[in-house]
């Protein structure tokens, strides 16, 4: 889709970060918007910012992790805007923990937002935008989609376990000479809450010697890009039908390392991490 006028877009997550600055983005580029959330009074703030600024804005609160909910979300799209042209699976969250001492429970529930979120609202919009003609679906996996960090473990899984589907998405629809496309985005550090909004696990502090809060705010420092930003990058992404986007300097720096080292940049991102605990 090279042209995203009066398109029909649906945004997940779209309450704050980077989903509101897609909306925003997205707005301005002449779409009509249907945005969702777990978080009723984030989205209904994102809704009074697009005021005077959309074509068309509806909004409803969904947990991504609840097949039927996306399901019906989907249908209701259609119902009230005639039809769907891209979807952006955004919704997603953060857990901390060693592996040790992580529960299955922790696991579930990342897994259940950030990878079965995707597989929802790729599977309930797909149709849809089939029979649109003219479709784009947009995945967000993460830097962590590239490579692996140590107490990210539910995260890292979760997030190249949308790399792996999102690459196979696309060649999926390529061999069955779709209308539909799709494109996997790797943000690195993004301004957002979702450090703040983490899960963090007691045995961070063991492995860090910090707190769980000292910890967030030690890594919200390397979030250098903007959701404004990243907002550009995965709409110019979705106009030029790319079938990945990086979206920061520290994403292409992460790239390049895990090419250049496969296995090494592992003792290279542990001995980073051990030398911020001993500060």
């Amino acid at each position: 889709m090279k042209n995203l006028n009066d398109k029909v877009a649906a945004v997940t997550g779209a309450g704050s970060g980077i989903g509101r600055a897609l909306a925003l983005h997205l707005a301005d580029k002449g779409c009509r918007l249907a945005l969702s959330d777990v978080d009723a009074a984030g989205l209904a703030e994102t809704e009074r910012l697009l005021a005077g600024r959309a074509r068309a804005v509806t909004t409803a609160a969904v947990d991504v992790a609840d097949e039927a909910a996306v399901l019906a979300w989907a249908d209701a799209v259609v119902a009230d805007h005639g039809r769907a042209n891209l979807v952006v699976n955004n919704a997603g969250v953060a857990l901390s923990g060693t592996v040790a001492s992580l529960s299955t429970e922790d696991y579930r529930w990342i897994m259940g937002v950030n990878f079965w979120g995707v597989v929802h609202g790729t599977k309930a919009f797909l149709p849809h935008l089939e029979a649109s003609g003219e479709g784009h679906v947009v995945n967000i996996s993460s830097v962590f989609g590239l490579t692996a960090q140590p107490l990210m473990s539910g995260y890292n899984a979760s997030k190249y376990a949308v790399r792996g589907f999102t690459e196979s998405l696309r060649q999926d629809l390529e061999l069955t000479r779709s209308c539909v496309s799709a494109t996997c985005i790797h943000p690195g550090g993004i301004k957002t809450n979702i450090a703040r909004a983490a899960r963090v696990d007691d045995s961070v502090a063991g492995a860090t010697g910090k707190s769980a809060d000292a910890s967030s705010r030690e890594f919200e420092k390397s979030f250098i890009t903007s959701p404004a930003r990243a907002a550009e990058v995965i709409v110019g992404a979705v106009e030029k039908n790319k079938r990945r986007a990086l979206i920061g300097p520290d994403a292409r720096v992460f790239d390049a390392m895990v090419r250049i080292a496969p296995t090494g940049y592992q003792r290279l991102i542990t001995g980073v991490v051990r030398s911020r605990g001993a500060k």
